[in-house]
């Protein structure tokens, strides 16, 4: 270590200013471990804070509701809408939930998602846009990234699991009648958290989410996205994989 002496004073008073010097940077070292400190407390009192609102999340949210197990939203006017994950949901939502002043919805493919907006008979043009744009969006047009695709609704007694053929198969659904289409409907979804956790919607949507983003299919694989969002939401990525469409998509 090198030390400079002044030559216009004496060894001692050499001596007693580095003595101060030393104090100075001690007291400043003190004040910096302190400062230190202090922001581990704040930051450890923080994340006691969040994981306290997180179990107290979880212990409200024990008991899911019944719809929570399918795709579900609701309508910017209050409608529930709900969508079958696979085809023993779509058979599930038809043969148990459907009901007579109902609407059914799926995309002109086939492979999708049965959406049923309840009280759709007397829904708003408007509700019904979101019904055809969340069933749109759970097709499988999303796999095969198309922009846009032509959706139609129908009444229930305009729909059957049996036909000239006989019965039709799981997931199956036979159709006669008029049909209101949804032209060039596109596939693109909104995604955040809602009161019941993380809630995906239909883009055109009016209803507010909190740290929205705004899903399209894309070339990012499901379980890397997913990844993604449950960083972002602070949500376990299982919640956030199970309501995301089928196939790659791009978080906007």
């Amino acid at each position: 270590m090198k030390i400079t002496l002044d030559a216009r004073i004496s060894v001692q008073e050499n001596a007693a200013v580095y003595y101060e010097k030393a104090k100075k940077i001690k007291r400043k070292i003190e004040g910096l471990e302190k400062a230190m400190e202090e922001t581990k407390k704040e930051i450890d009192s923080s994340l006691k804070e969040d994981l306290k609102k997180q179990k107290k999340i979880e212990k409200t949210r024990k008991e899911k509701k019944w719809f929570e197990k399918f795709h579900w939203f609701y309508t910017a006017n209050g409608n529930l809408c709900i969508g079958g994950k696979d085809a023993s949901q779509n058979d599930l939502i038809f043969k148990k939930y459907m009901e007579d002043n109902d609407l059914f919805f799926h995309a002109d493919i086939t492979g999708g998602s049965v959406v049923i907006l309840k009280n759709g008979v007397n829904s708003s043009r408007e509700e019904r846009e979101e019904a055809a744009g969340f069933a749109a969006s759970f097709s499988r047009a999303w796999k095969m990234k198309y922009a846009s695709i032509d959706v139609y609704s129908l009444k229930k007694e305009q729909l059957s699991k049996y036909s000239q053929g006989g019965f039709v198969g799981k997931g199956g659904i036979a159709m006669e009648g008029q049909r209101e289409w949804f032209r060039n409907t596109p596939l693109k979804l909104k995604i955040g958290l809602g009161d019941l956790g993380p809630e995906v919607l239909p883009y055109c949507s009016r209803k507010i989410i909190k740290n929205e983003k705004i899903l399209i299919p894309g070339n990012e694989k499901k379980e890397k996205a997913a990844k993604k969002l449950s960083n972002l939401f602070k949500i376990h990525i299982d919640e956030i994989a199970q309501i995301l469409p089928s196939g790659e998509l791009k978080i906007s």
